[in-house]
Order: structure tokens, then sequence, then C-alpha cells
């Protein structure tokens, strides 16, 4: 079906943006994701991605044109169909308000990987004024949890999703009114009513069996239960737990009938039967966070497709203590960032990876990706669960640049606020355990990347010196690698350079 793809918004306070290039012509065929157009908002030239996949039937704006956001800019069309001018549908989210001062709000979509987003938390309540950029609410993603702020402004006249639910990018999630604008029911199409009982049951139709003879099998904590509100308000009148009450319809939304027919039955009596007969051992069920589903699926994906193998190594870190010590006397004075041993760290790694280059790539099955630039993971640890934001081009940058963007990248995971675009890309990755006292670990590694460093505490050490044993700082570092992509000695000489030159970090500054 022929139908209008709109300019999507990119930011809070982007308005319009002016075409500067087309990237697709009449014809080609585009996939959700894909590159559309170049575009010039008033804070930077990027490019825009579809929202939907097709084949290109006609461009309805002009190379150098100004384009408001949510104005439709091109016509896609399904495979094999041929459009006419007068059959293009505007997109869903586009749709028209039935009366004036109506409009639907819908979930916009936060970076490009992003799909859909479970509604953690509303931050809004219908009767409350909203403005274009306020908070609405809190989203988990399968990145992270952040907020997701208004992308325009009115009285919030109705919430079209449940806490809890799983909506897509470009849903209906509110209704807004003008102010003083008197939002109707009707505005908004109807759900599906639920289903009347009928006057008589038909003689052909078989008589409910009676429940009372054992107890009903309970919904697993957690799940959802389709339920009317009025069919749930008679169960809880009647003590009963409604999670216990089979819908006529397997599988089917639980409505009054079926609350009366199972009180009838004597379903309750059984339940409460069951339930006095074994004492009820006391617990909390807590749904799973989303962001928590995803780092367990990717940490057994890791462990059960790839050969990991963790070689551990020491070295002296007397020399990085002093320099810290030095820097942190001096980081005022000097205009330095609060410079840390993982700051230390992170900088020697950019600088030794790229001559390692199996451990600065992407096992892809068939093929190696080798990166050209140390695209570095750095492992946050956030109220939310595991994130590992990217530092993009660490090699590139100074000890005091990669210091200020690891602070910058880490509150934006602890605060949820952080673009899901860097929290993917990154070629390896690096997990410091050691402000935990940890003295040695295993870290996971984040497929497709080939290895994963870890920092283990520091601990004093003796080491012979003329003949004495002399006391030393001692760190330790654990690095993972997939065996699949390259073989120990190789990873060891990474590790071995790594050691050296932490060792004599003063003589790394120096180049």
């Amino acid at each position: 079906m022929a139908r209008k793809m709109a300019l999507p918004k990119i930011g809070v306070n982007m308005t319009e943006a002016v075409i500067a290039k087309w990237l697709v012509k009449p014809g080609d065929k585009v996939n959700e994701g894909d590159p559309i157009i170049e575009a010039e908002t008033d804070k930077s030239t990027q490019e825009i991605y579809a929202t939907e996949s097709g084949i290109v039937a006609k461009l309805l704006a002009d190379e150098g044109q100004t384009v408001e956001c949510y104005s439709d800019i091109m016509v896609l069309v399904d495979e094999g169909e041929e459009y006419q001018e007068e059959t293009a549908e505007p997109q869903k989210e586009q749709a028209a308000a039935p009366q004036a001062g109506v409009r639907r709000m819908q979930l916009p979509k936060i970076g490009v990987n992003m799909t859909e987003a479970v509604i953690a938390k509303w931050l809004v309540k219908p009767g409350d004024k909203v403005n274009e950029g306020d908070p609405i609410i809190e989203a988990e993603t399968d990145k992270s949890t952040q907020e997701i702020y208004a992308t325009e402004s009115g009285i919030v006249a109705k919430l079209l999703a449940d806490e809890g639910q799983t909506v897509e990018c470009y849903s209906d999630i509110m209704v807004l009114v003008d102010e003083g604008v008197e939002y109707k029911e009707e505005d908004l199409p109807e759900k599906a009513e639920e289903p009347k009982a009928q006057e008589a049951a038909s003689p052909a139709a078989p008589a409910p069996a009676p429940i009372a003879s054992a107890a009903p099998a309970v919904v697993p904590a957690g799940a959802r239960v389709r339920i009317s509100p009025l069919a749930k308000k008679i169960a809880k009148e009647n003590g009963i737990d409604f999670r216990l009450v089979p819908p006529e319809t397997p599988g089917g939304r639980i409505v009054k009938k079926d609350v009366l027919r199972f009180l009838e039955s004597g379903g309750a009596a059984a339940a409460n039967a069951a339930g006095a007969a074994v004492p009820a051992a006391e617990y909390e069920d807590v749904p799973m966070p989303n962001i928590r589903k995803v780092i367990a699926k990717s940490m057994h994906a890791s462990l059960s497709e790839m050969a990991q193998l963790t070689h551990s190594f020491s070295f002296d870190a007397t020399q990085i203590m002093a320099y810290r010590k030095l820097v942190k006397e001096n980081a005022e004075k000097l205009g330095l960032a609060n410079i840390t041993f993982n700051d230390i760290i992170l900088y020697a790694v950019s600088r030794v990876l790229p001559k390692h280059k199996d451990l600065n790539a992407h096992f892809l099955g068939d093929k190696m990706r080798y990166f050209t630039d140390v695209n570095l993971g750095m492992a946050v640890d956030t109220p939310r669960g595991l994130l590992v934001p990217t530092i993009f081009g660490a090699n590139k940058l100074s000890l005091n640049e990669i210091a200020l963007k690891a602070k910058e990248l880490a509150k934006q995971a602890q605060e949820g606020t952080i673009s899901p675009d860097l929290l993917s890309g990154a070629s390896f990755t690096v997990s410091n355990l050691g402000t935990f006292g940890v003295e040695h670990f295993t870290p996971v590694i984040n497929p497709p990347q080939t290895g994963i460093l870890g920092v283990n505490n520091i601990q004093t050490r003796l080491k012979m010196v003329d003949g004495e044993a002399v006391p030393y700082q001692a760190m330790g570092i654990s690095l993972t690698y997939d065996h699949r992509a390259l073989d120990g000695a190789p990873a060891s000489r990474f590790a071995q350079e790594l050691c050296r030159t932490l060792e004599n970090f003063m003589a790394l500054l120096a180049k």
C-alpha cells in the first residue's frame, strides 16, 4: 500500500531541517534505518534515516527546501505495487486529529537502532500541562533506561499506554489538547467492547465445566492478565485472586461473566481450600527490567557462542601511581581533569591496541572487521545495570581528553540520559573492578568484539633486587579473547606490551 513518510524529529529542539541532499531516488528499495537524506538543522548536518521499509515511489521535497518536522517528504509503496498519485495515505503517525485542538503524540525514535521501548514510568497524568521538551516517561530500551521528552506542547487528555507496556516507535502514547479544548472519548477509535452476555444460552452449547473439583492454575507472577475493570472490581469485592479465573476463551480477556461463573461454580471455595492445605511461603516476585533481560541474553550468547579464554598478568604500578599523585596535586593549577587509574589504563590501551589489530576488531563469522581507530568501550555500573558507553577515536585523544570524555559518558549512563548510539560500536572494551577490591576475574566479551580487558586491584608484592626482596605495588589485568579470532600467543603479546607501557608510562606520554 502506498504511504507517506514524514521527516522525523531528531532532538528535542529540532523544528525543521533543510534537505541538503537526497540519498535515495524513485525506484530505490529502502529498509527501516537506511540513510535517506543529508539534512541541515540549526545545530549540524546529519543523515536522516528511513522510519519504515518500502520502495521509493516519489520524493515530496526538493534539495535545498526547508521542511518542518513531521511533514511528508516521500512516498513509499510495497514491492511490486504500482503507485497512483491519489492512493498515497499519510503515514499513520501523521493522521489528522478528528477534532480541532486534539492530537496524538507518538513515542519518538531515540537513536538509529531503537525500534521499541518499555514504558517504565509515566511522569505526567491527565490534566497536566506539558511543554515541548518536558520529560513525560521513563522508558527502557534494549540499551538503557532514559527519559523521553514531549515533542509538542499541550494539556494531557489521555494516556494511551500502560506502565510496563512495550510500545513501538511512532506508536501513539498519549492524547494532547489545546488549553480550553474539551476532549471527547469518541475522538479516538474505540477499543473493542467487552462481549455482551447472551440473553439465553444456545441449546447446543455445552454447559461450562464445574471448577470446584480442583484449585485453578494460577497465572505466573508478573505475567500480564487481560481483565476488564468491572471483572477486576467484582473479583476484589469477593476476595478472590482474579489470576485464578479462567476466561471463556483460552488466552482471552477475563470479563464479568467469567468471574460470576467462577463464583457460582465454587471456584473461590476450592481456591481457599487449596490455599489452606499448604502454608504459603512469603516471597516477592519483581519483574525483571528490560535492560537486565538484554544483559542476560547478551552474556549468555557471549559465553555459549564464543571460544573464550582468559590470560592474567600483573605489572609494577609504581610509575602510574607516582604520575597520578603528581597530576592530582597540580590538576587545578594546570586546568586538568581528575585523571584516575582507569583513565590511565584507557589511554595506554588506546595507544597499544592499534599494533595488535586482531584485538581491535569484530569477528563476523566468515570474516574479520579490522578498525582503523580505537573505539573504546568502558564498562559502567549504573542503577539500571551494566552499560558500556563508547569513546570513539580514543587513539586520537589526549589523556586529559579521554578523562573528560570518560566522566561525561559515565555520568550520562548513570543518569539514564545517554543516547543508545553511544552504547554500541566499540571495537574493544575495558572493565575495571579493581576499585571493588577484586584480585582476579574473568571478563566476558561483548560480541562481536574479539577481546576485553579486566582491570584488578593493586596489591603489595615482593621482587628480588640485588638479592634482596623489595616490596612494590602490582596491578593485575585479565585479558579475555575469542580463540576463534586469534591465538594465545598474539593475545599475550598485546598484554605484555600493555604491561611494559604502563610500567614506563612517563615515556609513553613523551611520544
